[in-house]
């Protein structure tokens, strides 16, 4: 299958190590990838601040730079932003009078899919380890990101490929399902909110003991990440898509200490 990697703008930006990530799991299964080079942000932040006609013309660089290319699918490492190509860029475009640009950003979401929707509704993966040869041997907790959650309706598909990675021990948090308090411009806007938000979240995945919080939204573990540094503690956040390309022969390398399970001696 020849898959289109959509990074999204903050993987892009500020963590291309998750993009990489992503490739190497998809090449891993077969696919080919290809990444059109004109795709910048997908305009939820513009939407979601009422900047809607910024929001167009962002919408519609975005269908421009992938109707450019063939493929048969597009995958983001990011719930978030496949969320919004479905639920707002037909939206914005039809607000726009483009109606064309409408119907080409919905027949793009059709094929669009996040890493887990698509690793295991498309190539029916169910074991990280015996499927991808994924071994992380660190003791780990899972943070659900609220579009990936409410929006896409992901369920549990990135916590059961974590849970199947070899080595890794798994603790779930308290409060799965509890906003990190980011929310885009929502975290600049409420800033007091939004900290004592990502407060809560932090404390709980400290009751966890686990030494990383992965997740599926870069976004995410920024805000949960910064919370955790500044708080002064050793917990690390990673990409679950950087679990899952994490193999015995070319193993993850986490910075700051990671506790070792037993199972991954």
């Amino acid at each position: 299958m020849r898959v289109a990697l959509f990074s999204t703008c903050i993987v892009d930006a500020m963590y291309p190590r998750v993009a990489q990530a992503t490739v190497e799991i998809l090449e891993r299964l077969g696919h080919e990838v290809v990444f059109p080079q004109g795709q910048t942000c997908c305009s939820q932040m513009h939407a979601n601040s009422g900047y809607f006609d910024d929001a167009y013309q962002v919408v519609k660089t975005h269908v421009q730079a992938f109707e450019e290319w063939d493929f048969d699918a597009i995958v983001a490492p990011s719930g978030s932003c496949v969320a919004s190509l479905g639920h707002q860029q037909p939206m914005l475009a039809e607000r726009a009078g483009d109606s064309a640009i409408a119907k080409s950003a919905a027949d793009l979401a059709a094929r669009s899919f996040e890493l887990s929707q698509f690793l295991i509704d498309v190539c029916g993966i169910t074991n990280a380890a015996e499927q991808l040869g994924s071994y992380f041997p660190g003791s780990v907790t899972y943070h659900s990101s609220c579009h990936g959650m409410r929006l896409l309706g992901l369920g549990s598909r990135q916590e059961d490929l974590i849970r199947t990675v070899e080595g890794l021990e798994y603790t779930r948090i308290e409060g799965l399902d509890q906003c990190c308090g980011f929310g885009g411009t929502f975290s600049f806007k409420n800033a007091d909110t939004s900290g004592a938000m990502v407060a809560d979240k932090v404390a709980n995945i400290e009751k966890t003991g686990a030494s990383v919080c992965t997740g599926g939204d870069a976004s995410c573990l920024m805000n949960i990440g910064g919370a955790l540094s500044r708080k002064g503690s050793p917990v690390q956040t990673v990409h679950f898509a950087e679990i899952l390309a994490s193999t015995k022969e070319k193993p993850l390398q986490v910075s700051g200490p990671v506790s070792i399970t037993a199972g991954g001696k």
